[in-house]
């Protein structure tokens, strides 16, 4: 059986209802995220959690230090944990995390969190690009909605144009239920 490893990105406080960058649906992620974390700890799959920090002080959100920047409650991390810190959408970026996966000869990734449409988009091309398996559970990643060039799209729709490219040929994109069998 290959090697598995859960990584939770950008988790954290700024993206709920109250902080400083709330997603759309952040909440119900994270509760898909939480399922995901159970399991994973109770097969002893690695798992690591990414945090992001902005060490800009007028950053709109993930301040250095910010209550904002903290994981969220609902998927703390445990003692003996992987906590890695980025300042890049990518995760594997400026961080450890392909030494810490190699090293663990981890042969398969299962990616949740936020955004769909940076963070988990950089960490699902560069993970396939390191020649992992990767898996997103696309219902425990949030997205936000965006405006460019005068045309406004909704969070959903967002979330939906990313999941659709990544699926097509960087990962295997199933909701969490899918992953949990």
């Amino acid at each position: 059986m290959p090697k598995i490893a859960l990584i939770l990105i950008d988790i954290q406080n700024d993206y709920f209802p109250g902080g400083d960058w709330e997603l759309h649906e952040m909440t119900a992620a994270s509760a898909q995220a939480a399922e995901l974390l159970r399991a994973a700890r109770a097969q002893g799959d690695l798992v690591v959690h990414i945090r992001h920090e902005n060490p800009n002080p007028d950053a709109p959100f993930f301040r250095t230090g910010s209550k904002g920047a903290e994981i969220h409650a609902s998927v703390l991390p445990q003692d003996g944990e992987a906590v890695l810190t980025k300042h890049r959408p990518n995760s594997f970026h400026g961080t450890r995390l392909q030494e810490l996966l190699q090293g663990a000869e981890v042969e398969e990734v299962i990616l949740c969190g936020a955004m769909s449409q940076m963070c988990v988009d950089a960490t699902a091309r560069a993970a396939a690009d390191f020649g992992f398996a990767v898996t997103i559970a696309e219902d425990a990643c949030a997205a936000r909605a965006v405006e460019f060039g005068g045309v406004s799209v909704s969070a959903e729709q967002v979330h939906a144009a990313f999941m659709a490219p990544l699926a097509m040929g960087y990962a295997k994109v199933v909701k969490a239920a899918e992953v949990l069998r």
